[in-house]
């Protein structure tokens, strides 16, 4: 799915790393040995988790959802892995079945002191010994944590100075994200690198992953072409307005759905129209330049048929023409605003706009496009474009 919104080519490898804490860190590992073997030029590790805890408790108060990127090659790099360690171990501490909504887990002194504090500190040595650095050689340590004091612990325990060397911890701003939470801190610690720096990333879960990067040269060059980055986002988020709207966002609350025929989906339609719904190509005239959306055999502008030229609209900025607020549409985030996008350079796509604030949306509104989830329908999860303001 990823691939297919980011418009790459069907030749492309692409490859799944679940259950498991430690699955962004161990597909980082498989990029990396990849790219240095030859088998690949460039690999592209996506790392995302969304954690939902028991109402009321104290896991919901630390759990969060995020996702990291990172894109592993053998030139022009901004970073350098120095040294890896990766340890298993076998401990019951927290899981979640298949069947599981939220994640379980066994007695807190337990799983901190004989899961978390004990492996990580282990794999962070054991570094340390393999590479000959010492924990003061390192400008941030990018560190795991199931919560705020059980990091401060470990960190003080390697001997981290936890003011300077500890990468902002992101439990006050996003939270624990599982799986992507030691990424995001990586993220956060090249967006502020130096050249000439050496970085620790140290993830846990089912063991421990502990990398040594050292930024180089061309970390200006990614800083500057980043088109967002941790900060980016967390200036733009949208805070919900009340704990209601979350926990119908998560469905953990049952309420009665809209009194109408249930949504559909047709598996055979989306992948006909497959280019169009994930990538979002239109079609451009070849005859006077024209863009349409969806794609058209014939040109509205100079009627030309079949001479059209796929033309891709997710990366392209767009303009409010105009829009309308439905309060009853089926939604669990009533008003549903409905809107006409202009693209910049040509174009206009019907969507909904998402992360709004409903009573500041208005005609000229800048607007990016960002691929959201629609519904489930027909068995399956629905995906397709959605606007945003650009903030």
């Amino acid at each position: 799915m990823i691939a297919t919104a980011l418009d790459l080519r069907r030749d492309v490898y692409t490859a799944d790393f679940t259950d498991t804490l430690r699955a962004g860190t161990i597909a980082m590992k498989a990029a990396l040995d990849a790219v240095r073997s030859g088998s690949m030029q460039q690999a592209l590790v996506v790392v995302a988790d969304m954690r939902t805890a028991v109402p009321k408790s104290a896991e919901e108060q630390i759990f969060g959802d995020g996702a990291a990127a990172f894109l592993i090659s053998a030139s022009d790099v901004a970073a350098t892995v120095l040294h890896h360690v990766a340890l298993q171990d076998e401990i019951t501490d927290v899981w979640r079945t298949e069947s599981d909504l939220f994640p379980r887990q066994w007695e807190t002194r337990f799983i901190v002191s004989e899961g978390y504090l004990r492996v990580s500190r282990e794999a962070v040595q054991t570094l340390l010994e393999r590479s000959r650095l010492q924990i003061s050689d390192f400008s941030k340590v990018a560190l795991y944590g199931p919560d705020p004091r059980s990091q401060t612990t470990l960190a003080r325990a390697l001997g981290v100075d936890v003011k300077t060397q500890l990468q902002d911890d992101l439990f006050n701003t996003v939270g624990n994200t599982g799986a992507a939470f030691a990424p995001m801190l990586l993220v956060g610690a090249l967006e502020a690198a130096q050249p000439g720096q050496k970085l620790l990333l140290v993830a846990y879960g089912n063991g421990a992953d502990a990398y040594a990067l050292e930024v180089t040269e061309a970390i200006a060059q990614a800083q500057k072409n980043a088109r967002r980055g941790l900060k980016g986002h967390l200036a733009i988020k949208h805070t919900v307005e009340n704990y209601e709207t979350y926990v119908r966002f998560r469905q953990l609350m049952p309420t009665e759905g809209a009194r109408r025929p249930p949504l559909g989906a047709s598996a055979s339609a989306t992948w006909r129209d497959r280019d169009a719904i994930f990538r979002l190509y239109g079609s451009q005239c070849t005859a006077c330049g024209t863009i349409q959306y969806p794609p058209q055999r014939v040109c509205l502008r100079c009627q030309a048929k079949d001479r059209m030229a796929p033309v891709r609209l997710s990366d392209k900025p767009g303009t409010l023409f105009t829009f309308t607020r439905d309060y009853l549409n089926a939604s669990i985030d009533p008003p549903s605003v409905m809107c006409v996008v202009d693209f910049e350079g040509g174009g206009r796509i019907y969507c909904e706009m998402t992360d709004r604030v409903p009573a500041e949306v208005h005609v000229n509104m800048p607007v990016e496009m960002t691929f959201r989830k629609i519904s489930d329908a027909g068995g399956f999860h629905n995906y397709y474009w959605k606007c945003r303001p650009r903030r």
